[in-house]
């Protein structure tokens, strides 16, 4: 398509290749005390006893392969190159290059991660080792959330524990804020940078330049008794994608039919996102053996999106619409020419609010007779909003009205192109209407409004999330060869998430008066948005939301009872108790660590929802469902045994073995109680048929293997390779289910029609499992190793390969996990010398079943095809001496291929469904520290 840009297969090779011996530009800090001291600038600087100090990002890798080193898990971890100053502009940025681990770009970011061949629903996120709610209607965090300027160290957990708390079966991510007391010294920083993202300014009224600003202070008091560390970072970004997308694709291939474009609708789309994020540390530490810990976070999230286009009934159109001029090659056709079309301009909005809060206490006392005592009680709360305003125009209102159009398309891998005769930017011919009379006939509750046909839909999701931790640990360090100190705690979480729709058809108020369609009044009009790379050229402009406000538009409650149905209320009590020991002994010239223990959570899950039931056909002609409320609940105990072993020998090896039972509870909206069902009639006989959640999922639960090789050299490298083996015992998923209909109160469906004594459910059920396993190589090597003539020049990274064997029920076909890739490659190059930085990034992976958001977030799950990006760094930092020292300077280049983001039809890659193109974006900024 127009303006795209894709790798050659050479380049991917070439690169690919690089990439596997590279990796990612992250790394890590060995303990929760290993926040102190941050490196004071990229360079290495002679310290006052005349030894080499190696700060910067070379001293981030030397804390990632000490973290790794020295922990009994399998650990992946980034860590701050300076206060305020991860490697990344995004956190999710720096954990998607991290070895075994990718992530899925959303409107051109990526706020997600995938773990080992894992979707983000099996993980879990901690902040400061604290479960957190989220912004989206899972468990997984989005890490937009989160600045990258607030947060000084990243761990990844593949292994569990038994005292973590809050852990995923395909690992744990726990972001950590700066405590202040462990820090070097009083310090300010303040950055800023300003963005441009270069495929331009899309929608009419959007930008293509953007800035954010950061802000940070720690410092000590009263004797290095009271300490304290405030952040603050706020960005306004703008984000430009072009999009196709395609209903679907006719015919079946044969040469009488083959495939054909089925219909499409594509947009430009605009996003402007802001946020503030405030992060606050207090610590108190009156003895060495007491400290009492503060922490807060807020952030305050708005992801405001236009997105404007024409949506196009082809193939699935009409009985109108005719084909003609056709080329076709091995079943699918490349081109030719629709007929009779009757094109909707869309304008649509897409608005996103979050406001996240999150509260932490925690007092430590490490008494001086080897008994430990920790108290940590937390808050997190999300409060989201989302609003999807869908609006409409065409030439006239209802179906073969209008004019026509005539239009000629050419279809390959990169999507569809058109050429239409109509001109789609003319407001005397493109007016507000329903121009195919979708929806139907509404009347308002009241009988206040009569809609022939929709002009739009108002959906807004009000959710509500909150969570509350309390936990307790006690710990007795002993005087053993053998086994070092026993812990024991208790935790206990308490979760509620809801969610509330408020769905309206959306009409123009003019309809009451009998007028059928409305030009665009010339104070709402935005000029016209170029639609060029599909070929559709010029659509008319304006947002949905300002003529709402005018009173053009009006609300008619859609008082049907599926929408009803859609709300729901989950309330899960999770109690866990484990007890864990903490091994060290000599063997030989070897020493062996490690960690065992079991660890058991009591889960009690409670569920309100609604009924819908068809009742028969309302004033409208459609189906009238009512609703009636419901509540279920379920409890059981999972048990959690866990072992963790490293030994250690003379010469730098570590060998690895660890051994667990994992979990991770189910989506919260797969445990709505919500039951929606009605009936369908064929040759006078009703079968009733529905959907629903189900609030008595069990977990998904694993039994696990880890195995690592690792070799180190001091603390400036390593290479490892990284064996694993899941065997999932169970597996939620979607089936039809048969239930029985004398249980439930029904309407007449009609004279003479009989309902048959069964009907057929669609409901989430545990399935039977499968196997994941896989291989990870990676490794951190300076080439100063080689030779000091190439001192500062490195590589950091590593490939995984991964293979999975699902079937949910006995029998099936195997199927991929979500977000599974077989193969992931991440790596970064790096050179870092005399105040100068360099560093070239890559991350690949192989096709995956992605998830996206249609309408109302509905998840909609496409196989994804393979991608790479790649991005850039260049930076100085002044130097000791200088005039401006403290002051670091930088540019960087994100996506430099421009790389889509593509989804296909299985096993055809011709028949496009989503081609998005994001652009190039480019970072100029500074950051400065006194």
């Amino acid at each position: 398509m127009n303006n795209r840009s894709i790798l050659s297969v050479k380049t991917v090779a070439s690169i690919g290749v690089c990439a596997f011996a590279m990796a990612t530009a992250s790394l890590a800090q060995a303990q929760d005390a290993a926040t102190t001291a941050a490196p004071q600038a990229a360079e290495e600087q002679p310290s006052e006893e005349g030894a080499i100090i190696v700060t910067g990002f070379r001293a981030s890798l030397e804390n990632a392969v000490i973290a790794k080193k020295d922990r009994d898990q399998v650990v992946e971890s980034i860590s701050a190159e300076d206060i305020g100053k991860l490697p990344d502009a995004s956190i999710a940025e720096s954990i998607a290059r991290l070895p075994g681990l990718t992530s899925q770009r959303v409107s051109g970011r990526s706020n997600a991660i995938s773990i080992r061949g894992f979707a983000p629903d099996f993980s879990t996120t901690l902040l400061n080792g604290r479960e957190q709610t989220s912004t989206g209607d899972n468990r997984a965090v989005e890490y937009d959330q989160y600045p990258s300027e607030v947060v000084s160290q990243v761990l990844v957990y593949k292994t569990p524990m038994a005292s973590i708390v809050g852990q995923g079966l395909s690992g744990t991510v726990d972001l950590r804020t700066i405590r202040p007391l462990d820090y070097a010294k009083p310090t300010i920083s303040i950055g800023g940078r300003g963005t441009y993202t270069d495929i331009g300014k899309l929608n009419a009224g959007s930008k293509d330049t953007g800035y954010r600003v950061n802000a940070s202070y720690v410092d000590q008091f009263a004797n290095d008794t009271i300490g304290i560390a405030l952040s603050a970072s706020y960005l306004d970004e703008p984000y430009q994608i072009q999009e196709f997308n395609a209903w679907g694709y006719a015919g079946d291939g044969s040469a009488a039919a083959p495939r054909v474009i089925g219909g499409s609708k594509s947009y430009i789309t605009s996003t402007q996102l802001t946020r503030l994020g405030l992060q606050g540390t207090l610590q108190w530490r009156p003895s060495p053996n007491f400290t009492s810990t503060v922490d807060a976070f807020y952030s305050d999230f708005k992801d405001d999106q236009i997105k404007r286009g024409v949506e196009l009934p082809l193939a699935f159109g009409n009985n109108l619409v005719t084909l003609t001029n056709t080329t076709v090659s091995n079943g699918f056709v490349n081109s030719g020419t629709f007929n009779n079309i009757e094109g909707v301009v869309r304008n649509d909005v897409f608005e996103r609010k979050a406001k996240l809060y999150s509260f932490g206490w925690n007092n430590s006392w490490k008494g001086d007779d080897g008994w430990n005592v920790t108290l940590d009680l937390s808050l997190s709360k999300t409060d989201r909003n989302e609003l999807v305003l869908e609006s409409n125009a065409g030439t006239a209102r209802g179906e073969n009205v209008g004019a026509k159009d005539t239009i000629s398309f050419t279809s390959g891998r990169n999507g569809t192109v058109f050429d239409p005769t109509l001109n789609y930017g003319d407001y005397n011919v493109i007016r507000l209407t329903s121009p195919l009379g979708w929806g139907g006939t509404q009347i308002a509750p009241d009988g206040s409004a009569i809609l022939n046909g929709q002009d739009g839909y108002y959906n807004n999701r009000l959710i509500k999330d909150e969570l509350k931790q309390y936990r307790l640990e006690i710990e007795k360090e002993l005087d053993n060869s053998f086994l070092r100190s026993v812990q024991f705690g208790l935790n206990y979480t308490d979760r509620t998430k809801a969610l509330t729709p408020d769905e309206s058809f959306l009409g123009l108020v003019a309809n009451t008066d009998g007028l059928t369609s409305v030009t665009v009044p010339e104070q709402f009009r935005k000029g016209t948005s170029n639609l060029g790379f599909l070929g559709l050229g010029p659509v008319i402009s304006y947002d949905p939301r300002e003529l709402l406000d005018a009173g053009i538009y009006r609300l008619v409650k859609n008082p049907y009872g599926d929408v009803v149905v859609k709300a729901y209320d989950i309330h899960e009590k999770v109690m866990t108790a484990y007890l864990q020991g903490n091994i060290k002994a000599e063997l030989g010239s070897s020493t062996l660590t490690g960690n065992f223990g079991v660890q058991a959570n009591w889960t009690d899950q409670n569920s309100n929802g609604g009924t819908a039931t068809f009742l028969g056909t309302n004033a409208n002609g459609s189906p009238n469902i009512g609703a009636t409320a419901r509540r279920e609940s379920t409890d059981y105990l999972d048990v959690l045994p866990s072992v963790n072993l490293s030994l250690r020998t003379a010469s730098d090896f570590v060998i690895r073995l660890s051994a667990a039972r994992e979990i991770i509870r189910p989506r919260l909206d797969d445990m709505r109680a919500s039951l929606s069902y009605g009936f369908n009639i064929q040759n006078n006989t009703a079968l009733l048929s529905g959907n629903t959640g189900n609030p008595d999922l069990r977990p998904w639960r694993a039994n696990a293997i880890d195995l690592t090789f690792e070799k180190y050299f001091g603390r400036q490298g390593y290479v490892a390779a990284q064996f694993f083996y899941k065997q999932l015992k169970s597996y939620i998923y979607n089936q039809d289910v048969v239930f029985d209909t004398s249980t439930i109160p029904l309407s007449n469906p009609g004279n003479g029609v009989t309902i048959l004594p069964f009907g057929i459910l669609n409901i989430p059920v545990n399935g039977e499992g499968g196997k994941l396993y896989g291989v990870e190589i990676a490794g951190t090597f300076p080439f100063s190793s080689i030779t000091e003539a190439l001192d500062g020049f490195g590589i950091t990274g590593g490939g995984s390969y991964t293979k999975t064997r699902i079937a949910p029920t006995p029998g099936s076909d195997s199927r991929d996990l979500p977000g599974y890739s077989k193969w992931v490659v991440n790596g970064t190059a790096f050179f870092e010398k005399w105040g100068f930085n360099a560093r070239g990034s890559v991350r690949y992976r192989s096709t995956f079943v992605g998830e996206l958001s249609g309408f109302g977030a509905a998840r909609t799950r496409r196989r994804a095809r393979g991608e790479m990006i790649v991005d850039g760094q260049l930076g100085y930092d002044f130097q000791e001496g200088s005039a401006l020292h403290g002051l670091s300077i930088f540019l960087q280049g994100q996506n430099l291929t421009n790389e889509p983001f593509v989804t296909t039809d299985p096993g055809a890659p011709n028949q496009v469904i989503d081609y998005q193109s994001y652009g190039r974006r480019f970072l100029l900024g500074a950051s400065y520290k006194f």
